[in-house]
């Protein structure tokens, strides 16, 4: 059988590791996972790499169904992920149930890491630069080009890495102090869609009620996420 190819966003790869062996264990289908952040699958998708099914944020979702290259009406809403904070396992937490003394943690830390193409990463320098604090953080911050800003905590480069919670939780050796407080926290959604290129239409779509399916929301929660749609 054909394996179906997907191209997927980091902010759900502990629960697409889970899912995708899951529904190869159930079906006999073969799921090929790639993942990397959400703006560099767009430039890969935009120069046509072949593949069946996206995983990205919704409004990169629709952005790709506007240029043709996913099918209209496929977008599939699968989780809802929020920005948090995390520190290397057994270091002291700091305090971060308000504004301000979400501020004064990051005016404290030593060192802060966040990405510098991911979703979370885009929020977090905006939102910093809100708050009126971006250049003392960006003074002793580690941008991460990509990948998981919490291993920078295991290295020892970093006091404090910010990014979505489910991508922190994918790194051993660090705990997770919690997510940004409410006023300030934003909600990403987070969305498959089926590829116009891809000749396995029938097979993605199954696999898409799979993801949103309420069979798959104790994975996302354990990874992190939220399910995008509740079961009534």
């Amino acid at each position: 059988m054909t394996s179906l190819r997907v191209l997927s966003t980091l902010a759900v790869m502990g629960a697409m590791r889970d899912l995708t062996a899951q529904y190869e264990r159930e079906t006999g289908t073969p799921i090929e996972a790639d993942f990397a952040p959400t703006v560099a699958l767009l430039d890969r998708l935009r120069a046509r790499e072949a593949a069946d099914i996206a995983i990205l944020t919704a409004q990169g979702i629709d952005d790709l169904t506007r240029e043709g290259e996913v099918r209209h009406g496929s977008r599939s809403d699968v989780a809802l992920s929020f920005v948090g904070i995390a520190v290397k396992a057994g270091a002291p937490k700091p305090d971060i149930a308000t504004v301000a003394a979400f501020k004064q943690a990051l005016l404290s830390a030593r060192s802060v890491a966040y990405s510098r193409i991911g979703a979370s990463g885009i929020f977090f320098a905006g939102l910093i630069e809100r708050l009126g604090i971006a250049a003392e953080v960006n003074a002793k911050a580690i941008v991460v080009p990509s990948g998981f800003t919490a291993e920078r905590l295991v290295s020892g480069e970093a006091e404090l890495a910010v990014q979505q919670i489910s991508e922190l939780m994918v790194v051993p050796g660090i705990e997770v102090v919690g997510p940004l407080p409410a006023d300030i926290q934003t909600a990403a959604t987070f969305s498959a869609g089926i590829l116009a290129g891809s000749e396995q239409a029938e097979a993605a779509s199954a696999f898409l009620r799979f993801l949103t399916s309420p069979a798959v929301a104790p994975v996302l929660r354990r990874a992190g996420l939220q399910p995008a749609v509740i079961a009534p």
